[in-house]
């Protein structure tokens, strides 16, 4: 997504880089290597401890420049900070670049004058956590569109609602027919399934996998729980004189529209939620990831999450990530993005990325590299339960209208 994403289609001479969930920093290299090396990176993560490690891999990154012409490197800054429940206009660095307080509704979406603002915007593994409230959810695209500049591009990466929902179905069809759930160890994969086409949406959609990235989820500060609101999420204004209160400010006011659809949404969930009592709770996964829904909260029958936030599961991925997260419908997302001047310019299924982009000059050579292709054959290393677990995710990248 960097390499693809990354470059401007309008050049500019100093790129201008704001990675929200920058966790350990495992994408500084990435971004080194981009087609641009930016004149700027802004790392931004509600944990602590991860950003006390990113800023000492970008130290060792600045010691092992040498030889009599070294590679320049870009200027990085580091905060922790929740983007999701507070507005980022606050930091210093971001308001030198620029910051637009009254980006989305019920402000002017497209009518920008500012001339500042980040190039692109990135949210790597990140995006679904701000889906536990619908407050979030606005709030992380405020931030977004207020940040980046007319034209900018958002990218990144998160899981796939599109393979949720298909799972969903499929639980709950075996019931509906009188079929005897297996066990989740045993139950096969929906890629096994034949009717399964990965570019095929949901019913309701028309139209850092990454190692290094926050191993902690967020989870490694104690005052980070992805689980819990975030401070100052609970008002819906951001004054920076008063972190927790400031109902009086104008210039940030995600949650304005809430109470209007509260009933709604309420309706909606009774409606399409109704699993049978006596259905196991969903689970499946394999040796490399696993994904478990509570029997909390019924699942909705037709596989289309309603209202869209607040669909909690527990997810583990294999030496990366142990913790709970939020489904976030996709057209859902859209349609909200669409709302803060957020145009869809791509998405694809982490299988279909890899299909089209393998062959690539600059990333065919990269993936030999990291061991995903041997080098002397040109055969893949990566096992069927990596690559199910791959396809749970998809990327995507919006631009600022």
């Amino acid at each position: 997504m960097i390499q693809k994403f990354s470059r401007p289609d309008v050049p500019v001479q100093e790129l201008l880089v704001l990675d929200i969930g920058c966790g350990k920093g495992g994408d500084l290299q990435k971004w080194q290597s981009a087609p641009q090396i930016p004149a700027l990176y802004v790392g931004i993560d509600p944990a602590d401890v991860s950003v006390d490690q990113a800023r000492s891999r970008y130290r060792e990154m600045l010691d092992r420049r040498r030889g009599p012409r070294p590679k320049p490197i870009f200027e990085a800054h580091f905060f922790a900070q929740d983007c999701f429940g507070r507005s980022i206009g606050e930091i210093p660095i971001i308001q030198q670049v620029g910051f637009d307080p009254n980006a989305g509704p019920p402000g002017n979406i497209t009518g920008r004058f500012m001339r500042g603002g980040f190039d692109v915007i990135s949210m790597m593994f990140c995006l679904h956590y701000s889906y536990e409230t619908e407050e979030k959810a606005r709030g992380m695209l405020k931030n977004v569109a207020g940040a980046l500049k007319k034209g900018g591009r958002f990218l990144g990466v998160m899981p796939n609602s599109d393979v949720i929902s298909a799972h969903v179905e499929k639980h709950l069809k075996g019931r509906s027919t009188g079929i005897k759930s297996k066990p989740a160890a045993e139950e096969p994969s929906i890629y096994d399934d034949e009717t399964w086409d990965p570019e095929k949406p949901a019913k309701e959609d028309n139209d850092d996998w990454d190692p290094e990235k926050p191993a902690d989820g967020g989870k490694a500060d104690d005052d980070w729980d992805p689980t819990k609101p975030s401070d100052g999420a609970a008002s819906p204004a951001w004054d920076p004189e008063k972190p927790s209160a400031g109902a009086d400010d104008d210039n940030w006011d995600p949650t304005a529209s809430l109470d209007d659809t509260e009933k709604e949404n309420a309706d909606n969930t009774k409606e399409a939620s109704k699993t049978p009592a006596d259905l196991p709770p969903l689970e499946w996964g394999n040796s490399k990831y696993r994904v478990k829904f509570p029997q909390d909260r019924p699942l909705p029958t037709d596989g289309i999450f309603r209202p869209p936030y607040g669909w909690k599961y527990f997810f583990y991925l294999e030496e990366a990530v142990d913790v709970p997260e939020y489904v976030v419908p996709w057209e859902g997302l859209r349609a909200l993005a669409e709302e803060y001047g957020l145009e869809l310019l791509y998405r694809k299924p982490f299988k279909d990325v890899w299909e089209e982009e393998k062959a690539d000059p600059i990333l065919g050579p990269l993936s030999e590299r990291m061991g995903v292709v041997n080098s002397r054959d040109g055969r893949s290393n990566v096992t069927p339960d990596e690559m199910e677990a791959a396809s749970f995710y998809h990327a995507f990248c919006f631009y600022k209208v």
